[in-house]
């Protein structure tokens, strides 16, 4: 299956624009579409996951940690960790990358913080 991404309420929609500029096919729901903003990790992290999308956040201290609780009892299609610091121009050719050559049942459960 092809995957799908989401963006946590946190992101830079900067991400979300750019990376749809250069591979449109990508399906990258805003966190305003998904209405994320003002919610919890968890609760972003159940959305995603009800909608079978790969939560992208910049989130790097309280995420990885609400991603471990939700995990112990739910499924999650994974999520990715991107540093504020990394250039976007790296976010956007890993997220592609990810697009590109997985799928995702490889993500199932998955964390990672880039850059990969």
């Amino acid at each position: 299956m092809t995957i799908c991404f989401q963006a946590d309420a946190d992101l830079n929609q900067n991400i979300v624009v750019a990376v749809l500029r250069r591979e449109p096919t990508i399906d990258f729901q805003t966190a305003l579409v998904a209405k994320l903003e003002g919610l919890s990790d968890r609760e972003g992290l159940a959305i995603a996951a009800k909608e079978e999308r790969i939560l992208i956040s910049h989130d790097q201290r309280t995420m990885p940690l609400h991603f471990a609780d939700f995990i112990a009892t739910q499924t999650s299609p994974g999520a990715v960790i991107v540093p504020k610091t990394l250039p976007i121009s790296e976010v956007i050719d890993a997220l592609i990358l990810i697009w590109a050559t997985s799928t995702t049942d490889e993500w199932t459960n998955r964390i990672i913080f880039l850059p990969l």
